[in-house]
């Protein structure tokens, strides 16, 4: 007759074990509390802390995915950390399928648990451009000053009343059997010009509805108003759930 498994939890870190001893010989050589010392000194595993990989390269979107997690036991990994992955090709017609594209690839390349999102500028005067094409506005490679110089000069003839534009993230989230999408949008308009100091992309010309832009947020009021908060805020639940139920 063998005892079943016990758990027990010290700080953050979860044992699994197991005392092999029968129950009757174990009860009378040594006391109970000496039985299940010696059963965690001798037969005990330590349950790895579960790891996600954020698929981007870029700094200042792990930054604010990191901040928006941080209270949850996994460790976040960057692909900054993988060099040896080459970028995916997003090829795809739209947000969803780079998202999906960019998860699936870095699940398959790191053997964890992925996500990925794709962000897309759509603005009304543009029929929804940039859109997928949004990080390369201004051409390939393009800077953060340079799209957003472009933006501000093709918008340069449209009314304020026809500056109507909203953000959008889609988030796909790849497990070892699943995988779960969800998106976030934020409404706003084009600014005339650049204002604000903070956040990075075309913060500094995305005005919200009481006039600030995304650049003159800071980081935590802007997490959780924008459209990438919004849909982390979803995932952030997914995971949650995935980690409470992982075996």
């Amino acid at each position: 007759m063998r005892r079943t498994a016990r758990y027990v939890t010290t700080s953050s870190t979860q044992f699994a074990c197991a005392n092999s001893r029968p129950k009757e010989v174990a009860a009378a050589r040594r006391p109970r509390w000496s039985r299940f010392a010696s059963a965690i000194k001798t037969r005990c595993t330590v349950k790895p802390q579960a790891k996600l990989v954020v698929a981007t390269r870029n700094a200042d979107k792990f930054r604010e995915i990191q901040e928006k997690l941080s209270d949850l036991p996994i460790q976040l990994l960057s692909l900054a950390e993988f060099s040896s992955l080459p970028a995916t090709d997003e090829d795809a017609p739209d947000l969803l399928g780079n998202a999906i594209k960019k998860a699936r690839e870095a699940h398959d390349g790191t053997g964890l648990w992925a996500m990925a999102d794709d962000t897309g500028l759509e603005v009304d005067a543009l029929g929804g451009a940039p859109g997928v094409f949004t990080a390369r506005f201004a051409g390939e490679n393009a800077t953060y000053t340079e799209n957003c110089a472009k933006m501000l000069r093709v918008m340069s003839e449209v009314p304020q009343e026809e500056r109507g534009a909203h953000f959008k993230t889609v988030i796909a989230l790849k497990s070892a059997d699943t995988l779960h999408c969800v998106e976030g949008v934020l409404p706003g308009r084009i600014a005339s010009a650049k204002r604000g100091d903070k956040g990075f992309g075309y913060d500094p010309i995305f005005e919200l509805a009481d006039g600030r832009t995304l650049a003159e947020l800071e980081l935590a009021e802007k997490n959780r108003l924008s459209h990438r908060g919004q849909a982390v805020e979803k995932v952030k639940k997914l995971l949650s759930w995935l980690l409470e139920n992982q075996p």
